[in-house]
């Protein structure tokens, strides 16, 4: 099934290719001619080789996800929780269990643990986006019915991620901005910290997680 669908996948982006090619033939398009779509910017029609190069490059396997790949494993989590600013911190334990999927292009997290006396379970997902040059996180558990998304960027001086994004705020139903940031400290070592935004515009500290590799 895999190999069908990748020569499915390879027929259309072929027939995609040539379509475009034949346009050119015919004068209705030239591969590098600005062609303007509903009215937005302008942009370049790329040729077929181009086309098929940009694929390649985008499914490839890179040292950003080679570097994620070293985070796989067990993980013991030590976790400090804030509900408003000023509030007693609770704190927590919790195990998260990372392993890369999809050829090695992911890597999804399960997460379990307590929080606030009940039973907790969470998943996240993190890719790095080889053309847009980012990292984009997703994360869902068993104390909500939405989805955050966050997207972010590696600083290599610091080893951290810092993402930015929305989630659902539980007691008013809107969107909420998030911030969160992911520290490597060393091979066993990390950190996570999650920040919300308050109604002046200030962040507050919500999270903290110190994560240690399990031997």
């Amino acid at each position: 099934m895999k190999k069908i669908a990748l020569i499915f996948s390879a027929a259309s982006l072929l027939m995609l290719a040539c379509n475009s090619d034949k346009k050119t033939e015919e004068g209705k398009m030239d591969s590098t001619t600005e062609t303007k779509m509903d009215g937005k910017e302008k942009m370049e029609m790329p040729d077929s080789a181009t086309m098929a190069k940009n694929w390649q490059d985008y499914m490839m396997v890179g040292d950003v996800q080679k570097m994620m790949a070293t985070w796989d494993g067990t993980w013991d989590g030590e976790v400090t929780m804030w509900m408003e600013p000023g509030a007693s911190p609770q704190v927590s334990k919790s195990t998260a269990v990372n392993k890369m999927i999809m050829n090695g292009l992911y890597q999804q997290s399960n997460h379990s643990g307590d929080m606030m006396g009940m039973p907790f379970m969470g998943q996240s997902t993190l890719g790095y986006d080889n053309h847009k040059k980012e990292f984009i996180s997703t994360w869902i558990d068993n104390m909500g019915s939405g989805i955050m998304i966050l997207k972010g960027q590696w600083d290599e001086a610091s080893k951290t991620i810092t993402f930015k994004g929305t989630m659902t705020d539980m007691a008013t139903k809107g969107d909420a901005d998030v911030k969160e940031t992911f520290k490597i400290i060393d091979d066993n070592t990390q950190q996570m910290e999650m920040f919300a935004t308050m109604p002046d515009g200030s962040e507050f500290k919500t999270m903290n997680i110190k994560y240690t590799r399990k031997k």
